[in-house]
């Protein structure tokens, strides 16, 4: 049984003439005759009743056209559905993000990208620089939200913007009212840095910006979240440096202070080079667009 028999008969079925059948067709009457006679043959039933006057379906050709227009409707779904797959307006996309993403690019994005496609499920997940880095290559992420220093083997890295580093204090700390601040006034003072082995590019540059004065940071706390750093600046455990963006969801009793020379710190999208999600080059698009009207 071939699916043009199938395709054939709902169409006889829907018009119970030939002519007009073998019209909508695009063939003649007589092919149209015997593809019928072949299916009845198939089917083992006399699927229509024919007269030179009139032609009608059968009890079994009646109970045959319901299932197969539940049939030929389910395939043409299918084919949408496989369509919309392949070119990435439906299917999952999984997402990891550094905490700093999710107070700049990564909300506008997402919701330029739900609007442009509905059906494209968006799995988010909060993951440092190198936690992202490993599962891009593992497979078990489509696209990532990292920070600077992620360029791998087999992965596409592309900037989305660069921001500087500033000093996060309390805000009753002695360096609070001063409008900026130098890396010297930080040396001594109580830091609490992102893990170097979760974060080692952006680690590495604070550890650089001392090194250029001769001296090194005082660390004495490691966090992985923006969030939960500014919150123990707040609790008073020591000041940090984060990227500017941290004064988007920063505690109001903690202050943001530029520091002069401070190295920038640039937000980047990863993804493998040869990714086989087609969703992806539509998200990585509306990150694109929402930074052009963020920035």
């Amino acid at each position: 049984m071939e699916l043009r028999h199938l395709r054939y008969f709902r169409v006889l079925a829907d018009e119970l003439h030939f002519g007009r059948a073998a019209a909508r067709l695009h063939i003649s009457q007589p092919p149209l005759t015997a593809h019928i006679k072949d299916l009845e043959r198939e089917v083992g039933a006399r699927l229509f009743d024919r007269t030179t006057r009139r032609v009608a379906l059968t009890g079994a050709g009646e109970v045959f056209a319901e299932r197969v227009g539940e049939l030929l409707e389910r395939l043409d779904d299918a084919v949408v559905e496989a369509r919309d797959h392949a070119e990435g307006r439906r299917g999952r996309i999984r997402v990891g993000f550094v905490s700093s993403a999710s107070g700049t690019v990564l909300p506008p994005g997402l919701r330029i990208f739900r609007e442009i496609h509905p059906h494209v499920r968006v799995d988010l997940s909060p993951l440092t620089t190198r936690e992202q880095l490993d599962a891009l290559a593992a497979g078990s992420l489509d696209v990532g939200l990292i920070r600077s220093g992620g360029a791998e083997p087999g992965l596409g890295v592309e900037p989305l913007f660069s921001e500087p580093m500033v000093a996060v204090l309390p805000v009753e700390h002695p360096l609070a009212p001063r409008d900026n601040l130098r890396v010297d006034d930080l040396v001594d003072e109580r830091l609490i840095l992102f893990p170097n082995d979760l974060m080692p590019a952006y680690v590495a540059q604070i550890w650089a910006m001392f090194a250029a004065i001769g001296a090194e940071p005082l660390v004495v706390q490691e966090a992985i979240h923006h969030e939960t750093v500014a919150g123990l600046v707040s609790a008073g455990v020591g000041i940090s440096i984060l990227p500017a963006s941290v004064s988007r969801f920063r505690p109001t009793d903690v202050v943001i202070r530029p520091i002069d020379g401070a190295p920038t710190t640039a937000l980047l999208i990863a993804r493998p080079e040869e990714s086989s999600n087609p969703a992806v080059d539509g998200f990585v698009e509306c990150l694109r667009a929402a930074q052009r009207v963020d920035g």
